[in-house]
């Protein structure tokens, strides 16, 4: 089994005491909880800083040589990123509230019940990886650069929207928190899901599931195994697809569709970071990433009592929307050669020629289905094209003869009034196709079916034309 480094930083554990740090080293990894570093001699402490990412510092209040108080105004002028967390042997009013005043994150009493030291710690590590993530954050959406585009070679796209998406993905790909995914059927939820993986480096697989239809008990059983002789025809152990995913990602699809007990049990999942297989009694650490993904709006399903709003609050950590295709619509040139040359490798054909304009006239159809229906329908295009140019047919059957057969009817000519020049009807044709394109100039020019090097020498006379005008 693949055991994950957890958290991303490491937790320095400072004690004059052997026997307490062996004690809580000991609980912390029983919880997961496995990047620590010990010090027993706190004048170690800030070399040890320089040595190690240090996250959070778990800091004994009284030391010999060195006082956890003079440590704590150390760390909070010269690392106020990393947080500390006061441990003392006395319950002590005063001290606690003059540490926190200084700015310890919180005081505990090294006999205070285990449960609520461990609360304290993890309520601090999700405060220091949020903190971390926002700053990654920020200067990733500062920048309009991919720092890892090899990760999106499978995504076809030019569309700002999808691009800013990227730059979102990069950011909160080392983050252990859940990511929910949004968008209609066929937008690429999956290929989102995957390029998050890829770009986290986790060295365990992708494991997906889709729930959508699964009753409690299957879904239980899926995710977290059975112990043998759990129920009958139990004869083995069987490991659940969360333990499968560990160091990796477990995707699960369609989450709008969980039952309410399955919500509840996913929801424990990612509060506790635990989970019980069936008919076992002892918990087993969750060691994956959890990314879910959904085609349903799971706001209106709160307030129709069918989506727990505890469970859609913890899952939106990360939130990432795909815009439908119909919002993309830039994007229909690229995605009709690369499926027209994808279907035709796989047809052993030679490279069809797209019709010109039938990008254009797409953009008139709502595509429901998204890119998936796009790709069925050049699929099915280039099966049924006998020469070297690809078949309309198919595309006649959404858009209507008409429409495809007369594409002038799309400039909408009055009958009233007089014909622009082709002058005038070439430059409105340039400026419609570079508003269609986003401004990028190879799309428009794909849209006209002329060169990118001629369009650019039309949009540079055209702004010639416009200051000899002006002047």
């Amino acid at each position: 089994m693949n055991t994950t480094v957890y958290p991303q930083f490491k937790i320095l554990l400072v004690d004059d005491e052997a026997s307490f740090l062996r004690s809580m080293s000991l609980t912390l990894e029983r919880y997961g909880l496995n990047n620590l570093v010990t010090c027993q001699d706190p004048r170690q402490v800030k070399s040890l800083v320089e040595e190690h990412t240090i996250g959070l510092v778990l800091l004994d209040l009284t030391m010999p040589t060195l006082s956890g108080q003079e440590l704590l105004e150390w760390f909070t002028q010269e690392h106020p990123d990393i947080s500390v967390i006061i441990f003392s042997g006395l319950n002590q009013i005063d001290a606690a509230v003059n540490c926190v005043k200084q700015g310890a994150f919180d005081y505990l009493v090294k006999t205070t019940d285990q449960e609520q030291i461990l609360e304290s710690i993890k309520r601090a590590i999700h405060t220091q990886e949020l903190s971390l993530e926002n700053q990654a954050l920020r200067a990733q959406l500062l920048s309009s650069e991919l720092n890892k585009a090899d990760h999106f070679t499978g995504f076809i796209t030019a569309n700002n929207k999808m691009m800013s998406t990227f730059r979102y993905l990069e950011s909160i790909a080392p983050s252990t928190q859940p990511v929910l995914i949004t968008g209609e059927s066929g937008v690429g939820k999956e290929l989102i899901a995957g390029a998050i993986h890829e770009l986290s480096g986790r060295k365990g697989p992708l494991v997906t599931v889709n729930v959508a239809g699964l009753d409690d008990n299957i879904f239980s059983d899926t995710l977290f195994g059975h112990a043998r002789g759990a129920f009958t025809g139990a004869d083995k152990v069987r490991q659940g697809l969360v333990e499968s995913a560990a160091g990796g990602t477990l995707f699960l699809d369609e989450i709008g569709d969980l039952s309410a007990s399955s919500q509840v049990k996913l929801l424990r999942l990612l509060q506790e970071g635990e989970y019980y297989p069936i008919g076992s009694d002892r918990p087993k650490r969750i060691q994956a990433r959890v990314i879910v993904a959904t085609h349903q709006n799971l706001v209106e399903q709160q307030q129709q009592g069918h989506f727990r709003k505890d469970l859609y609050y913890r899952l939106r950590t990360h939130m990432v929307h795909i815009p439908p295709l119909r919002e993309r619509l830039n994007d229909l040139p690229l995605l009709l050669d690369h499926f027209m040359r994808q279907a035709c490798d796989e047809l052993e054909r030679p490279y069809l020629t797209i019709p010109n304009g039938l990008a254009l006239q797409l953009q008139t159809y709502a595509f429901p289905g998204n890119v998936r229906e796009l790709k069925a329908l050049v699929y099915d295009a280039v099966s049924q094209s006998s020469d070297s140019l690809l078949t309309t047919s198919v595309f006649q059957q959404l858009l209507g003869a008409a429409k495809l057969d007369a594409p002038d009817s799309l400039l909408g000519f009055q009958d009233d009034q007089p014909l622009p020049t082709l002058n005038q009807a070439c430059k409105l044709l340039v400026e419609e196709a570079m508003k269609r394109a986003n401004q990028n100039q190879s799309l428009a020019a794909r849209m006209l079916g002329i060169s990118q090097p001629a369009l650019s020498k039309r949009l540079k006379n055209m702004k010639e034309e416009n200051d000899q005008s002006g002047a």
